[in-house]
């Protein structure tokens, strides 16, 4: 396949590249910054290019066959300045897709979006999503939605707490509202990520990942 990863320079997104390459895959590593990347693959492109420009986006999804969302802020500050900081992007993103007639999209998101918010515990869900980081949940949420009504093949992941521990290579995944394991390596998620454009499994389901 030919996999597209915004937000590819670090983090989640620079592992999802790794795993999709591992896996024989054609990838193009989108990021303000790709040459931060620290991979060298003759399957890998670099590409430079803006999440919020929709010109950006739309010349980046073509030719691909799944796009993969893993866009984070570096800073919470920076929601105050773009406080649609997810959800703008991935509206270009969904455009570009239509536009080009790709259909497989796979979005990072959070365990605490939507539903999810019950299963976390009380003093957690007041701290994180309603305080601490109220303002990147509130943009999961607008983010999810214009997934959900995208009618693309989507998948939504909600990893619990990201750990930069080693990969297990056994995780949980569930489409119900119920417990998982509180952290989760983003080695894992990453492997979910690839394994959900390779896949029709979870195809139109929001998915929560623990392990």
């Amino acid at each position: 396949m030919k996999i597209l990863v915004l937000g590819a320079s670090q983090g989640t997104g620079a592992l999802v590249v790794k795993a999709a390459l591992d896996r024989g895959h054609q990838v193009t590593a989108f990021a303000r910054s790709p040459q931060k990347l620290k991979l060298e693959h003759a399957n890998l492109t670099r590409l430079v290019g803006d999440f919020h420009d929709a010109d950006s986006v739309r010349d980046a999804v073509a030719g691909h066959d799944a796009v993969v969302v893993t866009v984070s802020v570096s800073k919470l500050g920076d929601f105050k300045k773009q406080p649609n900081y997810f959800s703008l992007g991935t509206g270009h993103v969904i455009e570009a897709m239509k536009a080009h007639g790709v259909r497989k999209l796979v979005v990072l998101s959070a365990l605490g979006t939507g539903e999810t918010r019950s299963l976390l515990p009380l003093p957690l869900r007041w701290l994180v999503v309603d305080f601490f980081l109220k303002a990147p949940f509130a943009d999961h949420e607008r983010q999810e939605k214009l997934v959900f009504a995208s009618g693309l093949d989507f998948v939504i992941a909600r990893p619990s707490g990201l750990t930069n521990r080693a990969a297990k290579g056994k995780y949980l995944t569930t489409i119900e509202n119920k417990w998982v394991p509180t952290q989760i390596a983003r080695a894992d998620v990453a492997d979910f990520l690839v394994k959900a454009c390779e896949q029709t499994t979870w195809d139109g389901h929001a998915v929560q990942l623990g392990g």
